[in-house]
């Protein structure tokens, strides 16, 4: 009995030694949980037995049981390294299509040759689908996606209003509104330019020609509007003669052939007090005038029915300070805004601490991705351990619940780091001795007991 009890502990130290070498090897490996080797002695006995002077039978190996505490950060430069800080997991697929779910501590992601976000393994991170605000649409593991970093450009926005806030010099003399000529600035007062995007994303320039006029009041003011170097029609009636004509162009003008324009009216005091079209009627919407682009503008085959609104913030009722002035200072721009966007690339990924993904374009915007998983089991030790720092559903670990980063004790989502290993080097070396030193004193109860028999078996 006595070989036996001493090659029980042999076993045992050998699984000791086995346990600790495994977590020193992986002491490096991004991820890895270390295991704890837990032993249980044998106590058999039988109704007629003494108890008194029985003693033991050896020990056995109870488990190996993986120790799930958390392991340090290690702080990287790329943006799709994840680590979780926290009791979740991230959920993995080996193929786009498959239900086989394996569970993660190691975040070494990176994407593939279709932009789907990987591991070293080839397994794809699964996230929830997102609303356009950023919210989930679901949280089940049923319903997860492979997360796919997009390689399309942002959507365009065609401008569809320009806000302007200018001072026009009230010294400056007025001009002769038929004789109006774009590329010949002793024709006009002033003029300012922006870009202007149509419903493809394409660029335009729209520059605002501003005209004192010479046959009204002191304080009137004509605006005409071109884009790139072509007039375009404001809604309402124009005046003048000659007649103008164009697919750009409505009624008749004093801007000369082919342009338009409208009327903006200041105090004795240089405040704003009234705009309207060239030809005096009110302007049909108030403070804003619009300009109709037409298809000779936009001759690339975007949307010809596009308008653009020239927003002067006008209250009737009182000067404030976003309207335009008339003062006795030199032209100046002291807003100019414009709402459109052109097409954007994507520039790069963020990540935030509830695992949203969300990708930021060129033309500054950005938008609402995907939502990395997190799954997290009632007994984490009840996992069944597979190759390459992953797991598998069992059990004894309870089934996988699916949930944000950030709420409960799912934990959070660090971008650009890596959780080390939680082998503490130190105490395993330590361990490594210890375990060394059973094995020898087993291995000598083993000797010991050779010789006992051999000295039983000589005797005559």
């Amino acid at each position: 009995m006595s070989f036996n009890i001493a090659l029980s502990g042999v076993s045992a130290a050998q699984r000791d030694l086995d346990t600790t070498a495994n977590n020193i090897a992986n002491v490096n490996t991004v991820g890895f949980k270390e295991s704890r080797a837990e032993f249980g002695d044998v106590y058999a006995s039988s109704l007629l037995a003494g108890g008194k002077t029985k003693v033991g039978d050896g020990v056995i190996t109870q488990e190996v049981a993986q120790q799930f505490s958390q392991g340090s950060l290690q702080f990287t430069n790329n943006s799709l390294d994840l680590a979780v800080t926290g009791n979740g997991f991230f959920a993995t697929i080996p193929e786009i299509e498959s239900r086989e779910f394996s569970f993660t501590r190691a975040g070494m992601f990176k994407l593939d040759a279709e932009n789907f976000v990987v591991n070293s393994n080839g397994d794809n991170l699964l996230g929830f689908p997102v609303n356009p605000d950023g919210t989930s649409s679901s949280v089940a593991l049923s319903t997860t996606q492979p997360v796919r970093i997009p390689d399309s450009s942002g959507s365009p926005q065609p401008t569809s209003e320009v806000s302007l806030k200018m001072n026009l010099p009230a010294g400056d003399d007025a001009v002769d509104l038929d004789l109006f000529d774009p590329s010949d600035p002793l024709t006009y007062n002033a003029a300012t330019s922006v870009t202007v995007f149509d419903s493809l994303g394409d660029s335009h320039v729209m520059t605002y020609y501003f005209m004192k006029d010479s046959a009204a009041a002191s304080n009137e003011w004509v605006v005409a509007t071109y884009m790139d170097e072509q007039p375009l029609n404001t809604e309402g009636d124009t005046i003048g003669s000659p007649p103008a004509t164009g697919p750009n162009v409505v009624g008749e003008t004093s801007l000369g052939t082919g342009v338009a324009g409208y009327r903006m009216t200041f105090s004795a005091g240089g405040d704003f007090t009234e705009i309207q079209n060239a030809d005096g009627s009110p302007s049909p919407t108030g403070d804003i005038m619009s300009v109709a682009l037409g298809g000779t503008i936009l001759a690339n085959g975007s949307d010809p029915s596009q308008t653009i609104s020239t927003n002067f913030a006008f209250d009737p009722s009182v000067a404030t300070a976003d309207e335009p002035t008339q003062f006795a200072s030199a032209f100046e721009v002291t807003s100019l805004e414009q709402d459109g966007l052109a097409v954007g690339r994507l520039t790069g990924i963020d990540i935030g601490a509830d695992g949203l993904v969300r990708a930021t374009y060129s033309n500054g915007t950005s938008e609402p991705i995907i939502r990395v998983a997190l799954v997290r089991f009632a007994n984490d030790q009840g996992l069944t351990q597979q190759s390459n720092t992953q797991w598998q559903e069992s059990i004894l670990s309870g089934e996988a619940l699916a949930g944000e980063a950030t709420t409960g004790t799912f934990g959070d989502i660090n971008s650009s780091a890596l959780e080390q290993a939680n082998v503490n080097l130190t105490t395993e070396l330590i361990d490594l001795i210890i375990a060394q030193r059973n094995f020898q004193a087993n291995s000598r109860a083993l000797e010991v007991n050779n010789q006992l028999n051999q000295t039983i078996l000589n005797i005559r």
